[in-house]
């Protein structure tokens, strides 16, 4: 892929997943999932966005190889840099919320590009090797900083933010435990874990999201920061954080739907259990 560069490598990646991703089982959580999202969606609009999803899945994971080089060649334009700049000089830490929209490691590529101390948090991949080239990635257009997800990761991100680090995390797949969010119509589970560090640090949650431009570009929006205002009731403040989050994500799947990760089953098992007895 680094052979390819930038534009020949994105359209390598999107042009094996949009031919193959259809042809594997995969295809069928992406309709279910369209069809839970968009209920009243025409159905030939619905086979047509899940095409367009796995050419904009291809062509984010062939990117990661070649991330450092789209950031040298100035193809993320941000919105509301001035936000990111002012969390940088205030040396106070925030909780980065997002989705996994378009290319996520555009975002990692604007905070650290911003100037602000941050962890990336990722689930390391069950093939070192592979693990070991995605953190080369990485860190080849400046993230260093991991906490990978488990006990161990949770203690890192308690003391980075302790030391005034920011922490970024994705708040958007399924998660089995957790306060129940409402998420197209219907109940899912969220991870607590941005909520809890915002109301512990009494800080913000501040979102962040990417959509894919034209010509393997993409433009990062800071939008405002969620604040909790604590009640005294904290599960309760939690449960209102995690709706917040999961709220934020619908507005943006909204807004791009194409940009956004169909191939991850979101919904609990009993969503699709309804949804396979509606297709018998």
């Amino acid at each position: 892929m680094r052979l390819l560069g930038v534009e020949r490598a994105s359209g390598l990646g999107g042009w094996l997943l949009r031919t193959l991703g259809p042809r594997t089982g995969t295809q069928k959580t992406v309709m279910r999932n369209l069809r839970i999202a968009f209920p009243d969606m025409d159905p030939a609009e619905r086979e047509r966005l899940a095409l367009d999803q796995w050419e904009q899945t291809g062509r984010a994971f062939a990117e990661t190889a070649v991330m450092d080089r789209l950031v040298a060649e100035d193809r993320i334009e941000v919105v509301g840099l001035e936000r990111l700049e002012a969390i940088r000089d205030s040396g106070e830490p925030v909780v980065f919320v997002g989705g996994h929209f378009a290319n996520i490691e555009t975002l990692a590529a604007t905070i650290v590009g911003a100037g602000v101390p941050c962890q990336i948090t990722y689930r390391a991949a069950n093939n070192p090797y592979v693990d070991a080239q995605i953190i080369a990635a990485r860190a080849r257009y400046g993230v260093k900083l991991f906490a990978p997800k488990g006990g161990d990761g949770a203690r890192e991100l308690l003391a980075g933010m302790a030391r005034g680090e920011s922490v970024a995390l994705m708040n958007d797949q399924k998660f089995s435990e957790g306060p129940e969010a409402i998420f197209f119509g219907q109940p899912v589970n969220a991870a607590p874990g941005p909520s809890r560090l915002a109301l512990r640090f009494g800080t913000v949650l501040q979102p962040m999201s990417t959509a894919r431009l034209p010509g393997v570009r993409f433009r990062v929006t800071v939008y405002e920061p969620i604040r909790l205002e604590p009640t005294g009731d904290r599960p309760a403040d939690i449960a209102g954080g995690v709706q917040a989050i999961t709220r934020f994500i619908e507005d943006r799947v909204r807004e791009n739907p194409v940009d956004w990760f169909w191939v991850h089953k979101r919904w609990p098992d009993r969503v699709y259990a309804a949804l396979k007895a509606e297709e018998a």
